[in-house]
Order: C-alpha cells, then sequence, then structure tokens
C-alpha cells in the first residue's frame, strides 16, 4: 500500500492552529503539542509538514507574507497615481492587521524575540516589501509627483517603520483604534510634510510690511 500524502487542508489547519498558539503563548513558549492540540491532530501530525517549531514558524511566516505581498503588488501595478496607489498601500496593510490580529501580533511581535529567526526567515520577504514602496516612489519622482532628490529607499524604509510601528503598537494594546486612519495621518505627513504652510493671511501681511517699506 502506498503512503498517503500530506493534506493542504490538514496543513492549512495546523498553521491556523500556529498562529492562534504562537499569539496566546508566545513562541518560545508555545509547544509543538498545543499547535496539535489547537489543530486537531497528533503530536507526530505536525512533523509530516514541519520538521521543527521553527520551520513551523518560516512556513506561517512565508505563506503570510506571500499573500500580503501578492495583494500589495496588485496595487503598485494600478494605473492610479503614485500618490493615489500609495494610499491605498498603506491602508491595505491597516486593514490586514485589523482584519487578522493575532496574525498580525505573530509576524510583527513573535519574531522579533529572536533576531536569529529575523534574519533567517524574515529579510528576503521584508525585502520585496521594500522594494514595493521603492517602486511606487521612484514611480512618483519620474512623473514628478515626488521630490527628486529624495532617496527612494531612505524614504521607503522610513515609511515602512512607520507602518510597522503602528501595527506593532495597535497589536499590544488593549484599547484598538481605526488603525487605517492612523496610517492615512501619518502618509498625509510623509507626502505633506511636518512644516505649516503659512496662512494666506500672514502671507497678505507679509507682502503689505514689504509694500510699507518700500514706501
Amino acid at each position: 500500500m502506498s503512503q498517503r500524502s500530506p493534506s493542504p487542508d490538514k496543513r492549512d489547519r495546523i498553521l491556523q492552529a500556529a498562529v492562534r498558539v504562537f499569539a496566546d503563548k508566545g513562541f518560545y513558549t508555545a509547544r509543538v503539542a498545543d499547535v496539535a492540540r489547537e489543530a486537531g491532530v497528533a503530536d507526530g501530525t505536525i512533523y509530516l509538514y514541519f520538521k521543527s517549531k521553527e520551520l513551523l514558524l518560516q512556513g506561517l511566516f512565508e505563506e503570510s507574507m506571500d499573500r500580503i505581498l501578492l495583494m500589495l503588488k496588485g496595487i503598485v501595478s494600478e494605473s492610479s497615481s503614485a500618490a493615489e496607489r500609495l494610499l491605498r498601500f498603506f491602508e491595505r496593510y491597516a486593514q490586514f492587521t485589523e482584519e487578522e490580529p493575532a496574525l498580525a501580533e505573530v509576524l510583527t511581535v513573535q519574531l522579533r524575540e529572536s533576531g536569529k529567526l529575523m534574519k533567517q526567515i524574515a529579510s528576503q520577504k521584508f525585502g520585496e516589501f521594500l522594494q514595493l514602496l521603492v517602486r511606487l516612489i521612484e514611480e512618483g519622482q519620474r512623473s514628478g509627483v515626488f521630490r527628486a532628490d529624495a532617496p527612494a529607499r531612505t524614504v521607503a524604509r522610513a515609511m515602512f517603520g512607520a507602518l510597522d510601528e503602528l501595527s506593532l503598537s495597535w497589536v499590544m494594546s488593549d484599547a484598538r483604534w481605526k488603525l487605517s486612519q492612523s496610517c492615512r495621518e501619518v502618509l498625509d505627513v510623509f507626502l505633506r510634510g511636518l512644516v505649516a504652510a503659512p496662512s494666506s493671511s500672514s502671507t497678505a501681511d507679509h507682502h503689505g510690511d514689504h509694500t510699507r517699506s518700500a514706501a
């Protein structure tokens, strides 16, 4: 009799259980047996799909990031302006966090517990995420919408840092606010800058002063 192949449905069930267990117990505290119990499978079944707890986290992270990246690539490829796509990019990332808080917690909190895991598991996918932002910024620069003298990769890193910090604060807080609104507000600061534009009245006064001085 041939050996039965691993079931994709069971693999998905294990990954979904891992999200709940890692978010509840923390990656280092959680055991493979906890994930198996949550998934409703025998302990040994986990090892048919993932040889270790670290590889289970890696599988969870890679599958989740592939889904996020596919979604964001669709936004980047739209025909609207770079500024509009950037807004959609920020909003959709926030919506993902709001819709899947347990998964967002695993991706933003649990991976931070080990710099080694971050380097081994996360660097490539985060690099792809960053490159999408770089592409959007560079397109905006070529079209004249964004400043051409701003280093695209530096700005992209700053934007990602802002998104990541907002998401981290949201998942760690007991009081949940409208994250997508916060992301829009932060993006507005990136696009418009922090320095307040002079009001029309102050500008008029300024010109009046010059006129009086000339007289």
